[in-house]
């Protein structure tokens, strides 16, 4: 391809998405694509520390201060990984993106949705994933799936992964084009036919 394409994957935690991104990858590798995994937060290089930020830190962190570091994490991703592999002709494969910003963020914590929009398009330059899949789980087996040991996003409870959820079938009733959802309760090998049927129709 002359041009690569640019894939999120989406959801809550616990809702599989990380399992389906690494099937796919290893999938695509077999029929002779060039794949690039990566995700956010936590990018090569500084994103990793800024995950670690994110994910482990005992202060207390407010929600822009949270935002900011998200949309810092994603300007680097875009910039130096993203878009040079796309450009190249490879398939990126990105663990979260822009619509964790607006589902955890904005319906989350309820930070103006409008406001994070143009943060996002300043973070991206409005390099825009060609697909985005949203593996939608209730809360109650998200929770279950997480188990005991969560890290500080985790951890906020079950009202605000209520509310992220329903962000993000919001944005997908907004973007239908573009965010794909898939039942993610059933099982990982149905899913994962979900998944190759929706990316070989951007393949052609």
């Amino acid at each position: 391809m002359d041009r690569g394409l640019f894939i999120t994957f989406e959801g809550i935690d616990g809702c599989g998405k990380t399992t389906q991104l690494n099937l796919l990858a290893n999938y695509l590798k077999e029929n002779g694509f060039e794949v690039v995994v990566t995700r956010e937060p936590g990018c090569k290089g500084i994103g990793e520390k800024i995950r670690s930020l994110l994910l482990n830190s005992k202060d207390d962190v407010s929600s822009n201060c949270e935002a900011f570091l998200f949309l810092a994490d994603r300007a680097q991703n875009i910039d130096n990984i993203v878009k040079p592999a796309v450009e190249r002709g490879a398939i990126v494969l990105c663990d979260r993106h822009t619509d964790s910003t607006i589902a955890y963020q904005g319906y989350g914590r309820g930070i103006d949705i409008n406001h994070l929009k143009k943060l996002n398009t300043l973070a991206t330059g409005d390099f825009l994933p060609d697909l985005t899949l949203v593996f939608d789980i209730d809360v109650e087996t998200s929770q279950k799936r997480v188990g005991e040991v969560k890290d500080r996003m985790e951890s906020i409870g079950v009202d605000f992964t209520r509310k992220v959820r329903n962000g993000y079938l919001d944005i997908a009733i907004n973007e239908p084009n573009r965010v794909k959802v898939i039942n993610s309760k059933d099982s990982i090998e149905n899913i994962f036919e979900q998944v190759k049927s929706l990316i070989k129709t951007k393949l052609g």
